[in-house]
């Protein structure tokens, strides 16, 4: 197995505009012309003005975002990183999932979780308190409504009766990569996923998240042996996606440490790398040179 690196475009707090960081099409073309692998957007609608100010973040819509990717890209695998599952109707996530897929030529990445800031779901008139009931109900639509064939389906907030979502999705099944570090966070992935997105920090950041953190790697490893036992050996191992950010500062590091760490994950089953974009004032230029530092220094 080769390590796959995926960027996300540089965010910004409450300050400034996260496009400073460079076109978005722009960035997007560079990063696969770099040997970049993929292309990551992240979901917050509604974000709180405290929550941007003490490490929040801006967002595009995720879908409408790589959508205009896909148009400007041709190899690079598409990902939300996270889509907060819950914050929308199962039908019309299924359909901005697919559309960008079909758009793509099958490169989406769907990336979801079940979202943790309670003030963007009360912002957004969503009960936080059934974010669990409305993840399910969404993980149990989106395979039925890329089938392309008559379903009906009874939700928490919704009936759909003898309803069919055409055009189909180019994948068969859309690689669904659930986030979440929660024993019904590795289930889920089991039962419906094709891959898992731990969420690795201080562990300090586990009230904010809402979820326990994973702090090193020998932790990790448990993690992915705990999901190995729910995988079992019906499908081929999930994809594992962790950061980063603890081995790159500034865009200048210890390369063969860097190297070390990322070969040390790699062989507890770890597939893709997530680089977040530099910090809140990264300006163009400096975005350019860091995709091309790291393409040159680890992806190449």
């Amino acid at each position: 197995m080769s390590l796959q690196f995926m960027f996300a475009y540089p965010q910004r707090g409450a300050e400034g505009d996260m496009l400073d960081a460079g076109a978005l099409g722009a960035v997007a073309r560079q990063a696969e012309a770099c040997g970049w692998h993929g292309f990551a957007l992240t979901d917050h609608p509604a974000p709180g003005v405290r929550w941007l100010e003490n490490g929040g973040h801006q967002s595009l819509d995720p879908f409408v975002a790589l959508g205009h990717v896909a148009g400007v890209t041709e190899r690079l695998k598409l990902h939300t990183h996270l889509a907060v599952a819950p914050y929308r109707n199962p039908l019309l996530l299924a359909k901005s999932a697919a559309t960008v897929d079909r758009l793509s030529n099958g490169r989406l990445i769907l990336g979801l979780g079940v979202g943790y800031l309670r003030r963007e779901f009360a912002a957004l008139g969503i009960d936080f308190e059934q974010r669990n009931t409305l993840m399910d109900e969404v993980l149990d639509v989106l395979p039925l409504h890329w089938r392309g064939e008559p379903f009906s389906y009874t939700g928490k907030n919704f009936t759909a009766r003898d309803i069919v979502a055409l055009p189909r999705p180019t994948q068969k099944q859309i690689p669904l990569w659930i986030g979440g570090n929660s024993r019904k966070s590795l289930q889920r992935v089991a039962d419906h996923g094709a891959g898992w997105i731990p969420l690795m920090g201080p562990r300090a950041l586990s009230s904010v998240v809402r979820t326990p953190v994973i702090e090193t790697l020998d932790e990790l490893e448990e993690k992915i042996q705990e999901l190995k036992l729910l995988w079992g050996e019906r499908r081929v191992p999930p994809d594992i996606l962790i950061p980063l950010p603890a081995l790159w500062q500034d865009g200048k590091s210890d390369i063969p440490l860097i190297k070390e760490r990322l070969s040390q994950a790699e062989a507890i089953g770890v597939s893709w790398v997530f680089v977040p974009g530099l910090g809140n004032n990264a300006n163009a230029s400096q975005v350019s040179r860091y995709l091309e530092d790291i393409g040159r220094d680890l992806i190449a």
